[in-house]
């Protein structure tokens, strides 16, 4: 299967190598682009207010001054047309849980990835260490997924624990927890004396019990989330007819 690569962290993040390395390793072609720089955050955001260049680097690799959705869709709709089955985005270094997929550029590039064959996945390791676990666990589950049929417009959001593969306590189909709001954004001064602000770190979980990807993780276990991206409130549309009549 030819699956195309993408991910937030930038095109020289370790993450993305080893998942490149282990699907290649397996027999996978693999076709990876993927912004040129850090953009975390950049939820599905296209870059519409400048042109975009791609730089093609000695590893194969194309390196985009863009945001991860850009990313996926210059490469599914102009490198690599009608080349690729599927969209995997990762592995990103930290966690995607909860309301974090509302932000997170991991989980955008998936999101970018729906139009093809087969269902786009996103995969984090909740640190910076073991990303050969993340790797395994989703070579593991590629074949499982193969004959998965989930509607068209989702995603399948995986989360791996930062820990040795054998001391992983199995995996678990999980729905997004939610999480408390953020501290307030701190204030500070550049040299020059400027204001500016840092955003704060994500808030606590707080809608983390069982069943939850964040109780999955807190129990040793993979999360495995599917994501529908119609975001219609189905069970509030006969109301708000009625209602606006």
């Amino acid at each position: 299967m030819t699956l195309m690569l993408a991910n937030d962290d930038g095109v020289h993040a370790l993450g993305l190598r080893t998942l490149a390395d282990a699907l290649t390793a397996i027999g996978h072609e693999v076709c990876v682009v993927a912004p040129d720089r850090d953009r975390s955050g950049a939820s599905n955001s296209l870059t519409l207010d400048r042109p975009l260049h791609p730089v093609y680097l000695e590893n194969g690799f194309i390196s985009l001054n863009g945001t991860p959705t850009d990313c996926v869709h210059l490469g599914v709709n102009t490198f690599f047309v009608d080349r690729c089955e599927r969209v995997i985005s990762g592995i990103n270094s930290g966690a995607n849980l909860g309301d974090d997929v509302l932000y997170s550029g991991t989980v955008a590039a998936a999101m970018e990835g729906r139009f093809l064959a087969k269902t786009p996945i996103a995969v984090s390791l909740t640190g910076r260490t073991h990303f050969a676990t993340a790797a395994r666990v989703l070579i593991e589950l590629l074949p499982k997924l193969e004959s998965l049929a989930l509607p068209t417009n989702s995603i399948i959001n995986i989360n791996v624990p930062d820990r040795l593969y054998d001391d992983l306590n199995g995996i678990e189909v999980t729905r997004l927890g939610h999480r408390l709001s953020s501290d307030n954004p701190v204030l500070t001064t550049n040299p020059r004396g400027k204001e500016c602000y840092w955003i704060s770190a994500a808030g606590a979980a707080a809608d983390a019990g069982p069943g939850t990807d964040f109780y999955a993780i807190e129990q040793g276990r993979v999360s495995i989330t599917p994501i529908q991206m119609d975001m219609t409130l189905h069970s509030a549309i006969d109301t708000l007819s009625t209602q606006l009549r």
